[in-house]
């Protein structure tokens, strides 16, 4: 496996912050079960009862870290999750703790609920 430098690291640290509060772990989880359409912001407020000036802030701090897109549609935001960088980002943890370290049983990780 090849090792991580800083950046990775960091940057991997860095999503993991931004998913790190309660309603953009929501925001996450419901962006997943959209894809891949994806929702309109107020959608994702009414779903999950959040303001809209509460909304944009998280929603920014997920776009920051590149962990959802958004595009334009006339007057609306769409967003949809970033299924590449959520891979990633599951890839990184499944290698050092299924795979080199044998912390968890793969299997355990492969069978979700």
């Amino acid at each position: 496996m090849a090792k991580l430098d800083s950046a990775q690291i960091a940057r991997y640290a860095d999503m993991f912050s931004a998913m790190g509060t309660e309603p953009r772990l929501r925001i996450v989880r419901l962006l997943l079960t959209a894809h891949p359409e994806g929702l309109v912001a107020g959608e994702i407020g009414e779903e999950l009862d959040i303001p809209n000036s509460t909304l944009s802030h998280h929603l920014d701090k997920l776009k920051n870290e590149d962990l959802i897109a958004m595009q334009r549609e006339g007057t609306f935001l769409r967003y949809t999750a970033n299924t590449s960088a959520l891979e990633e980002l599951l890839g990184f943890l499944y290698a050092e703790c299924c795979t080199r370290s044998n912390a968890v049983e793969p299997k355990k990780v492969l069978c979700c609920r």
